[in-house]
């Protein structure tokens, strides 16, 4: 009852309230990321989501779209502007996220969705993240978020999966909002951002 329509139900009553009371930080960060990255406040890209359906995943832009000589973007760390890194240190990159969760996309909690072309790389068992709608949060994020391996982050992933209860995501809400609060596991060590999973 819970995972086939209760979760769906809380998931478009919080998206909704959460867009009402956000929308004042949404409107701020929006006007911020405008001005730094050259008119381009918001990041859109295809992610797969339950059984590996692709959607478009809105997320607020941190990074700008700086080139080398040769015409390839520079290193992550190198195009994060400075209103960039305060969004994605509060986590407020996430925000238009609730969009996706209102379209049916998402759920506010579930395994991060990652990359298409990580798809033929995952195992067996690594592909059982995909049996459930990705989350906003997840399971995985609460337990060290960009700062574990992809191997631990997988079965954390799973482990979720096939634990899946209301206690366990409001659980994983809770921890969220610690988490958010203590900035933790934002980044992988001497990385701005998660590596490539190379399979």
């Amino acid at each position: 009852m819970y995972k086939t329509f209760i979760k769906r139900l809380i998931d478009i009553v919080a998206a909704l309230l959460g867009l009402l009371v956000l929308s004042p930080i949404f409107v701020v960060v929006f006007v911020g990321l405008y001005i730094a990255n050259d008119k381009k406040p918001f990041f859109f890209q295809l992610r797969p989501g339950k059984g590996g359906k692709l959607f478009k995943i809105i997320k607020f832009k941190t990074m700008n779209d700086k080139k080398d000589l040769n015409g390839a973007l520079l290193p992550d760390a190198m195009r994060l502007t400075k209103v960039g890194v305060f969004v994605r240190k509060t986590s407020l990159d996430e925000i238009p996220q609730l969009l996706n969760v209102l379209l049916g996309e998402m759920s506010l909690v579930g395994p991060r969705p990652l990359l298409p072309e990580y798809l033929p790389l995952y195992s067996t068992e690594q592909n059982k993240r995909h049996n459930v709608k990705p989350g906003v949060t997840g399971w995985a994020q609460v337990n060290g978020r960009n700062a574990i391996g992809w191997s631990e982050k997988f079965e954390l992933d799973v482990w979720y999966v096939n634990n899946l209860s209301f206690a366990l995501d409001v659980k994983i809400l809770l921890l969220t909002i610690k988490k958010v609060i203590k900035k933790d596991g934002i980044s992988k060590s001497g990385e701005a951002t998660m590596s490539r999973f190379e399979g």
